[in-house]
């Protein structure tokens, strides 16, 4: 890791993501998460304070040690254990069927390989267990994917791995996880190209949930 993805980068994003949009954003997608809760790519800790008083243990996985003070203060914080594991989600350190709920925000974006990651939380979930995710990606506007597409490799390079044209629905699917509740939106305020947002909720096992219609919020 070079001095900008220690002393730089780790700050800045904290800041832009500790904001009030996002903050809503997370309460709202975590406010049903219940049991045995698994996050990968934990980055600084921002979801920790907006998990409810149902989760009886957090788990989570980052190989970047971004602002460690900040995590562990907002770590301690919390009203349940919380785990933290230096690795990364492709790999994950857990048997089978062992958590209700897996969360993944913003990350989606940067890990290495993330069908292989989504591959192991449909493993570590339980049959009945839900992955919970809100992530940036590929717009379906063909003209804002294309710059997509001509940005990414200065967006790698000053996101730190960041990835603004990864199609978050197909990468879910591949895996062999099932969306049942896709909202795809612009986040207002955020220029397109890294505002495009995919929320909601898959599963190991297909259910007999519907897929809720996609919201426009262009």
């Amino acid at each position: 890791m070079g001095l900008y993805s220690i002393y730089i980068f780790p700050p800045l994003m904290d800041w832009l993501m500790s904001g009030a949009v996002f903050q809503r954003f997370r309460t709202d997608l975590l406010q049903s998460t219940r049991g045995e809760v698994l996050e990968i790519g934990l980055g600084t800790g921002l979801n920790v304070p907006h998990y409810p008083v149902g989760v009886s243990r957090l788990r989570a996985v980052d190989p970047a040690p971004l602002l460690p003070d900040r995590v562990t203060e907002r770590i301690a914080r919390a009203p349940f254990p919380v785990e933290l594991s230096r690795t990364g989600a492709e790999h994950l350190p857990y048997d089978n069927h062992s958590f209700d709920c897996v969360v993944s925000t913003w990350t989606l974006c940067t890990i290495p390989d993330p069908v292989q990651a989504l591959q192991e939380v449909r493993r570590v979930l339980k049959p009945t267990g839900r992955l919970l995710f809100l992530e940036h990606g590929r717009s379906d506007d063909a003209r804002t994917a294309a710059w997509q597409d001509r940005l990414n490799p200065l967006q790698n390079v000053i996101g730190c791995g960041c990835n603004l044209n990864r199609p978050i629905d197909q990468l879910i699917s591949k895996a062999g996880l099932h969306i049942v509740q896709l909202d795809r939106f612009v986040m207002e305020g955020v220029p397109r190209i890294g505002g495009e947002l995919y929320r909601g909720v898959a599963t190991p096992n297909r259910t007999d949930v519907s897929a809720r219609p996609e919201t426009d919020a262009r």
